[in-house]
């Protein structure tokens, strides 16, 4: 062949490896259309958002505008408004003071009062502030104070978040464990203690619970757990409702799970502060005339909480990027709902759920996202009555690369499927939401949800899609 024969034949071979080298976008849609096809979804709902990251241009999309169910990848709105109004070095402070006065012998005739401000991580094992540090601060700053004996309480004030704990819309499955543990204007180790359980010999025996830890002697807990076959592993749940004096324990623990442990939600994070306390003081000959309370419990008793004459120490919590590392990386439920509530008070509203879900749609809406799109219940994404649009989240994190905080916010997202997305999961809904840079360079903002599937092993197929954009 000549070469100039060849020469139509090489433009014409050319023309047809251009034509079937696939886009990324044409690769997804391929895939997500495959995916629409898979039994598991033919009952489901599925909607799929991607921008490009530089110019917030959608390059993919299906059922954007269709509100979901959006687990905890609502969390990304909930961190972005939270930086946004709060400030990525807002920090809770908790106060240790005394009301009364301090005779020359040491004796505290008055009450110490322990006053939150709604940080959920005072206490918590992923910081400096652990329960013992805490309670060894207390300790020397009451010793520094001069106070040897408690002529009164000592008392957990939580009034600044209220008493309603746990948002509307939460479920009774949940509430009671510790990713359902509510919000408390006096947090203790992320409101949550630990139940050790061992199965029974056989299956339908009696599981047994071992101990508690710490020990709970103020709460009743009730086993009605039974031992589930080999391999079925935790079936476990606590039903504890916030306030409540009596716990049970139902479902299953798997033969072959051995000596191991569940934890569940304080029903009341405030009083338990208190008596850590007390009971601490105790142990070093400090006692107290009366049993620990908290300001809520003062009010039901009709008892007026006394002013405070001396506060003698001050806890500041981690900074707003420090606990949305946390909360992000792990999903911390707690983190969430009170993230949502200092929104409310720093808007200048009372400190509920709400309040703040109306202050953090309001936020978003005057940067241009239809209010519509944002059916917010919580802070966390629990509630199953959460409807959001994955274009509607999309945006907020497009909007949210823009500001200076950008950098934490990024570096808290979780990497599953060896891209920056946070993951969210409830039952018969699986949600992914963040960021990919593709090998070849290309920047995306990713939103993926599904509600109602069948089956288990979803989020692989959901991978499958998105790998197309690598």
């Amino acid at each position: 062949m000549s070469k100039r024969s060849r020469l139509p034949f090489l433009v014409l071979l050319f023309i047809c490896s251009i034509s079937f080298a696939q886009s990324p976008i044409q690769k997804l849609e391929k895939a997500y259309n495959a995916f629409q096809s898979d039994p598991q979804t033919k009952y489901a709902s599925t909607s799929l958002c991607v921008l490009d990251a530089n110019t917030g241009k959608p390059l993919f999309t299906h059922n954007e505008q269709v509100g979901l169910a959006t687990a905890s990848t609502l969390k990304v709105i909930t961190a972005a408004t939270a930086f946004s109004v709060l400030g990525k070095d807002f920090q809770f402070q908790t106060t240790l003071a005394y009301t009364g006065n301090i005779t020359t012998e040491g004796v505290l005739k008055g009450d110490l009062i322990i006053i939150g401000s709604g940080d959920p991580t005072l206490g918590s094992d992923r910081y400096q502030n652990k329960e013992n540090a805490v309670l060894k601060e207390w300790i020397a700053a009451i010793k520094k104070a001069g106070i040897k004996k408690i002529e009164g309480a000592i008392i957990g004030d939580d009034r600044i978040f209220g008493t309603q704990t746990t948002p509307e819309g939460w479920t009774w499955q949940d509430m009671g464990n510790y990713y359902g543990a509510g919000t408390s204007g006096l947090s203790w180790r992320e409101n949550q203690f630990d139940l050790h359980l061992k199965p029974g010999a056989k299956v339908d025996e009696p599981a047994k619970l071992l101990k508690t830890v710490p020990e709970v002697p103020y709460l009743k807990i009730i086993n009605e757990l039974k031992t589930g076959a080999q391999g079925s592993g935790d079936q476990a749940y606590v039903f504890l409702p916030p306030y409540a004096p009596t716990a049970y324990i139902r479902g299953t623990w798997g033969l072959g799970i051995g000596k191991s442990n569940i934890s569940a939600a304080l029903p009341d994070p405030a009083f338990d502060c208190a008596y850590r306390l007390q009971d601490t003081l105790k142990l070093l000959g400090i006692t107290a005339t009366q049993p620990a309370t908290t300001t809520r419990i003062m009010a039901l008793n009709e008892r007026t909480v006394p002013k405070i004459t001396q506060k003698i120490n001050t806890i500041t919590s981690p900074t707003l990027s420090e606990m949305t590392y946390w909360f992000l990386k792990k999903s911390i439920n707690l983190y969430g709902e009170t993230f949502l509530k200092a929104v409310a008070i720093k808007s200048g509203k009372d400190a509920t759920t709400d309040d703040g879900a109306t202050a953090e749609i309001n936020f978003w809406a005057d940067k241009g996202i239809d209010k519509n799109a944002l059916n917010i219940i919580d802070g966390s994404g629990l509630s199953p009555a959460n409807r959001v649009t994955t274009m509607a989240i999309a945006n907020v994190l497009f909007q949210a690369q823009k500001e200076a905080w950008f950098g934490d916010y990024y570096q808290a997202f979780p990497e599953y499927n060896n891209m920056k997305i946070k993951s969210g999961t409830i039952n018969n809904v699986s949600a992914f939401a963040g960021y990919h840079t593709s090998a070849a360079g290309n920047k995306y903002i990713i939103v993926i949800n599904i509600n109602n599937y069948s089956g288990s092993g979803i989020n692989k197929k959901l991978f499958t899609v998105l790998d197309a954009l690598k």
